[in-house]
């Protein structure tokens, strides 16, 4: 995998709560903010800001497996302010809301 790339994604994990945005992922490999986009979705099949929602979504359910902490504490845990789209965009990508989620899955893995 292309290092910027690599780079880029060891930035948003290390940061997954912090804003992030193409501009300040591309500058800080130096890159143009077009150029990065199109070497990372060649390198992950995803757009920049797509595969950080992948990561936020993975590691918010990680934590509600794990701990207990609120939903809304894990929300804010991922980088997220918005508990409405926090929600749908849970449900979308894990098919239950993360109250949900948590019921079904504490603790079992």
């Amino acid at each position: 995998m292309d290092y910027r790339v690599q780079s880029v994604i060891r930035e948003m994990e290390l940061a997954l709560s912090e804003p992030h945005s193409v501009d300040s992922l591309a500058r800080s490999v130096n890159l143009s903010t077009w150029r990065l986009c199109h070497i990372f979705k060649s390198e992950t099949r995803k757009p920049p800001l797509q595969y950080l929602r992948s990561l936020r979504m993975q590691k918010a359910r990680k934590l509600l497996e794990t701990t207990f902490l609120s939903v809304k504490q894990v929300m804010f845990e991922v980088g997220l302010k918005d508990e409405s789209h926090f929600v749908r965009d849970f449900k979308r990508v894990y098919g239950a809301s993360p109250a949900e989620y948590r019921r079904r899955h504490f603790c079992q893995t």
